[in-house]
């Protein structure tokens, strides 16, 4: 691309394009938008020409890596023989992915509704919780449990489900939301000693929560198996058989958010198969289609969908491209890589050096006081102190410095004081991740000098 043609498409992005996490004015101040012309494997090529390492692969999304012809191959198969379906019908395509994914998910997940995305999934798995209650005449049940810091997307419902940090802009808050504490051993919010303590603490809070408002007005618990959002804290083995028992106790809809974690992100083909627990919901986006196409759902247990099987008590939604027929067959080629190109036996394993490689930095830089995680989704935390977790105050500027020395190693990485999180396509290699640690050792060192930090 000439150079001429680079600058017209900045100039053009800056007048018109509203980047989500992004002010355009700072964003022409450092000489971007930085414009992706090219990908493949984990690294994408600029309109500038330079070659980067996408070290978050997309929003932890882009599973299979860049450039997979044969899932462009699919989508444009499928365009040119059905676009899309007729009213009150479906296509092939579209059944076999389902079927698909009844066959791959955990125990009796046998339903699917189709949406285009993450958000519309948790959105859709809560009104499905909600509507269930009222076909079996406990219309009392509305409250939703989320945990603090954790992330189930941006639309109107489902973000309040985290806490309400930096939502002031949306208020007044969606009503009946309730927070639990997040299950993170590192910074046991209940005080827990050791990750099993935190683990069934955190998780007798929930019940704790469900019997002070009352079993009778919650209608479900929503979490994800390792929440990307809270640093990639992995509970205590304790908390999610726990957490399925409390909610089989209280007649309480578990709902599991497997938007980041599923398909292989952890090293398993969902996060939940780590501690063998059925939700009776999980929702699922992202890795589905390795972002090739939007596309989510959320799938449902046999009992749960047998409650919406009569005419009168369909579930009332429709999503004009929920389960488009054209991302469904994307989809479907980008899990068939997945499984016969073993990459969730890849991001195990890979992931675990990975992770060794990052406790080597932190034997050497006094300031990393936790590297965490499980699979591909990998978290290095900042303290100022080890023996009290002190985090760094924000006007020093660690997480800025950082970013922009990652960025001059080639490395698409984003820091901030507390922490910086990894989410590479699940096809890395060890040589890639040595690249990727090595880039990630000299930011540390030179922003270390900088700062005078130990």
């Amino acid at each position: 691309m000439a150079e001429t043609d680079a600058q017209a498409l900045k100039r053009a992005a800056l007048d018109h394009l509203w980047m989500s996490s992004r002010d355009w004015s700072r964003t022409e101040e450092e000489g971007g938008p930085r414009i992706a012309v090219q990908a493949d494997g984990i690294r994408f090529t600029d309109s500038d020409g330079k070659t980067w390492i996408d070290v978050r692969g997309g929003y932890s999304s882009v599973n299979v890596g860049y450039g997979r012809a044969e899932i462009a191959e699919a989508a444009h198969e499928q365009m040119l023989r059905l676009h899309y379906f007729p009213q009150t019908s479906v296509t092939e395509t579209q059944v076999r992915l389902f079927r698909k994914l009844a066959e791959i998910t955990p125990g009796n997940l046998e339903r699917t509704w189709a949406t285009t995305g993450g958000s519309e999934a948790n959105e859709t798995a809560v009104k499905i919780a909600r509507s269930y209650h009222r076909r079996t005449g406990e219309s009392g049940r509305y409250r939703v449990i989320g945990r603090r810091g954790s992330y189930h997307g941006a639309t109107q419902g489902v973000m309040w489900l985290g806490g309400y940090d930096g939502l002031s802009d949306f208020y007044p808050a969606y009503p009946g939301i309730v927070h639990a504490p997040q299950p993170n051993p590192y910074r046991c919010e209940k005080g827990g000693a050791t990750p099993s303590e935190c683990a069934v603490r955190c998780a007798k809070a929930v019940e704790d929560l469900i019997e002070f408002h009352g079993a009778d007005t919650v209608a479900a618990v929503i979490a994800e198996p390792v929440s990307a959002s809270a640093g990639n804290a992995v509970p205590g083995g304790e908390y999610w058989p726990m957490l399925r028992q409390i909610c089989d106790r209280h007649g309480v809809i578990l709902i599991a958010d497997e938007v980041v974690t599923g398909f292989g992100r952890t090293g398993k083909m969902f996060g939940l198969d780590h501690w063998g627990v059925v939700p009776d919901i999980m929702t699922m986006s992202k890795g589905i289609s390795s972002s090739y196409l939007p596309i989510g759902g959320a799938i449902v247990t046999a009992e749960i969908a047998d409650r919406f099987a009569a005419d009168h008590d369909h579930f009332r939604q429709a999503l004009t491209f929920g389960g488009h027929p054209v991302s469904a067959a994307a989809a479907l080629k980008n899990i068939e890589i997945i499984e016969s190109e073993g990459l969730v036996q890849n991001a195990a394993e890979i992931g675990a050096y990975f992770k060794d490689r990052l406790r080597e930095l932190a034997e050497r830089f006094r300031f990393i006081g936790d590297v965490r995680g499980i699979g591909l989704m990998l978290t290095v935390e900042f303290v100022s102190d080890r023996q009290t977790n002190e985090r760094f105050p924000k006007s020093l500027g660690l997480g800025e410095k950082l970013t922009e020395r990652f960025h001059r190693e080639g490395l698409l990485l984003e820091a901030s004081e507390r922490m910086v999180s990894f989410y590479p396509p699940l096809c890395i290699t060890r040589s890639e991740v040595d690249e990727i640690v090595d880039g990630v050792s000299v930011s540390l060192s030179e922003t270390a000098a900088e700062l005078s930090l130990r």
